[in-house]
């Protein structure tokens, strides 16, 4: 095409994506994808065990080398992301408290859980940050679900006081987290103590 000053101007078409090569690069995004949930992941349970609640999700895209748009891809918001981190997290205090478990007396499970519960608590911050806000939430919810079904166990075992109460446990259990996460205390053997005094407080 010529313009009225002589210059020649060349039309440049865009390029063209046939449906092949779509389809090629389909499985190199996945790919990308499937990497990228797995650093960001990898870097939230990072930011959560060193900061808690109070990690945010540009520290998380930082860790994870990546923008904050790619985090948001994975998880739309901060309360979706702590709620995969804590899901894992309990994943893993059912792996490390099942052999346990396994060879305590069934009258005694809910007593060995909870000890190992608060040992545990004293290590994770996050968790122990989410049950002293005490809220029922996504993220804690199945954890106290846990013990107000091994609580009933107990109950029918004569271990537990009649009258006590899923609400009793949770207002005593998330009352201690929140002194203890308040006092910044993280020794395993302190946390058990009070675990010890939580379940004084429910015995016949």
């Amino acid at each position: 095409m010529t313009t009225q000053d002589g210059r020649h101007n060349e039309r440049v078409n865009p390029v063209q994506t046939t449906p092949q090569q779509s389809r090629q690069e389909a499985p190199r995004r996945r790919a990308d994808a499937r990497r990228n949930h797995e650093r960001v992941f990898a870097a939230a349970l990072e930011v959560f065990e060193e900061f808690g609640l109070q990690g945010t999700v540009p520290q998380v895209a930082e860790r994870a080398d990546v923008g904050k748009a790619t985090v948001y891809r994975s998880y739309p918001t901060k309360e979706d992301l702590v709620e995969a981190v804590v899901g894992h997290r309990l994943g893993e205090l059912e792996r490390i408290t099942a052999p346990a478990l396994a060879k305590a007396e069934p009258a005694r499970t809910f007593e060995t859980y909870v000890l190992l519960l608060f040992e545990n608590l004293a290590r994770d911050r996050l968790l122990s940050e989410a049950l002293a806000e005490g809220r029922s939430t996504a993220y804690t919810g199945p954890l106290l679900d846990r013990l107000a079904a091994l609580m009933e166990e107990a109950r029918a075992a004569g271990r537990i006081r009649p009258d006590a109460s899923p609400l009793d446990l949770r207002v005593v259990l998330c009352g201690m987290c929140l002194q203890l996460v308040n006092l910044a205390e993280r020794d395993p053997a302190l946390w058990r103590r009070y675990g010890e005094l939580t379940l004084q407080a429910l015995r016949p």
